[in-house]
């Protein structure tokens, strides 16, 4: 553990914050404006993604609208302790893509007294649970669903359907590849392609 527990507890209280939903639905915004507002709260601020996620950028978070923030790209959750000892607040970007050892790794940060937001797709494209974004919700304090735009009917879409052929649970993309979906439209599409 490379992280010490926070002696002064009454001072500092950490906690989680999970902020899920499908694709297109403005997850990575919502984390950047809270980080945004950390740094306003002259709080120390860090912010990691998985080394997978390059769509936009290698080096920065980047939300669909272009909001951008300075990030630590890591191959696996528990590098996240060797770069947290130094700030206040933690931000995880594309959540899902990072190994088992996420919610261990952020109930470590929490417990020594760190804010940390976690964002991340709460589904995979079968809508099915999607990595350890289930386990961190269940622990998280506070957890938020944000919601796309359906592309068939125009009601809130909670799924990310996927467009091309394939079958990887891991595939990056983006309009080209997935749409948003509410619960009747999703439904229908897969009966269409089974």
């Amino acid at each position: 553990m490379f992280l010490e527990k926070d002696t002064n507890s009454k001072s500092r209280t950490g906690w989680i914050e999970v902020v899920c939903g499908s694709m297109f639905s403005g997850k990575t915004e919502e984390l950047i404006r809270r980080l945004n507002r950390a740094r306003i709260a002259r709080q120390r601020v860090q912010i990691f993604k998985p080394q997978i996620d390059t769509r936009y950028s290698e080096s920065e978070v980047v939300s669909h609208d272009d909001h951008a923030m300075a990030s630590i790209p890591l191959q696996n959750a528990s590098q996240i302790l060797f770069y947290s000892n130094e700030f206040d607040v933690i931000g995880i970007d594309e959540a899902q893509f990072f190994d088992d050892e996420l919610p261990y790794v952020c109930d470590q940060l929490a417990t020594a007294g760190l804010r940390v937001v976690v964002a991340g797709l709460d589904m995979d494209f079968q809508g099915h649970p999607f990595g350890p974004m289930p386990a961190m919700m269940a622990i998280a304090e506070y957890v938020t669903k944000v919601h796309a735009i359906c592309m068939k009917c125009g009601n809130l879409a909670q799924y990310s359907h996927r467009t091309v052929a394939g079958e990887k649970l891991v595939m990056l993309g983006e309009t080209e590849s997935y749409e948003p979906l509410c619960r009747k439209c999703f439904t229908e599409a897969n009966r269409k392609h089974r």
